[in-house]
Parts: structure tokens; sequence; C-alpha cells
């Protein structure tokens, strides 16, 4: 038997097959719901993953404001930013975070405290900055997505 046939494919940018994906999150657990996005994000939902590859799908969140946290979450939890002065650390809330999203000025499909959370699950590199931005949360369920065909998928099926 010819052993040199077994050859393992690892992907590269140019093999790997990207899809758009819509989730709602509506009555969802932000923490749960967001550690989905970063394994969709990543691609480890996909047989061909590589940890050195950008090979996740685009995900596109829809009706983010009616995501909800558990107990007192929403006012008691502070993230941390700082500044890089003397004195320059601020603290924000879930909440703060959330009616940042409303502001008109903001980009499109850039949602604060959504991409405070994924962030902190996707590698601390070049790679990880480059796959926050395939992600896009919207506060209504409406995006300007419709033209790449996404399919919605239910978060509650995915391990």
């Amino acid at each position: 038997m010819d052993t040199l046939s077994y050859k393992t494919l690892t992907p590269n940018a140019q093999s790997v097959e990207k899809e758009w994906v819509v989730i709602d999150a509506t009555d969802q657990t932000l923490g749960r719901l967001c550690s989905v996005i970063a394994l969709i994000l990543r691609g480890k939902n996909k047989p061909s993953y590589s940890p050195n590859v950008e090979c996740g799908d685009n995900v596109v969140v829809i009706n983010a404001d009616k995501v909800k946290l558990t107990g007192n979450k929403m006012t008691d939890r502070e993230y941390l930013s700082f500044t890089g002065y003397p004195g320059g650390q601020r603290t924000r809330t879930p909440e703060d975070l959330m009616k940042k999203s409303f502001n008109k000025h903001i980009k499109p499909g850039y949602h604060p405290l959504f991409i405070k959370v994924v962030k902190g699950m996707l590698p601390k590199n070049r790679l990880g900055r480059k796959i926050i931005e395939n992600m896009h949360v919207y506060n209504g369920p409406e995006h300007p997505f419709a033209g790449q065909n996404p399919k919605p998928i239910d978060i509650n099926k995915i391990k």
C-alpha cells in the first residue's frame, strides 16, 4: 500500500468556504449566545477547522436589544478599559454599552456590548482582530445582508 497517497489536507485562505449565518438573539442569555457566536466565527463547528486560518462564517445577529442577562448583571457588572493616561481607567456597565448601541453616530452593525463580550472569547492576536470584523449586530429585526442569502440557525441546537 502506498502511504504517500494519504496526505493530510490543511485548509488555507483560498480553500475555505465561508457562509452567512443569521442568529436571532431574542430571549437568549448574553454569555451563552456569544460563546456560540465565537465558535461560529472561529470555524470550530466545521470539519475543516484550522487554528491559524480564518475559516469561520460571517455572523449577523438580529434583535440584539432583546438579549437578557440574569440577575442584576445588567447594572452591577463592570467592564474596565484604560485610556493609557494616569487616572484613565474607565468602567462601563452592560446597560451603558446597550444604550450606546442605539446612538446613531455609531457605525451600523457595531454593537459595543457584543464586541466586548465576543472579543474576549477570540484569540488575542491579528487573527482575532480580523475575525471580529465578520460579526454584524443589529438591534432590530432588519439587516442589510439579504443579498448574501444568510441561513438562519437555532443556537439552542449547536453544541
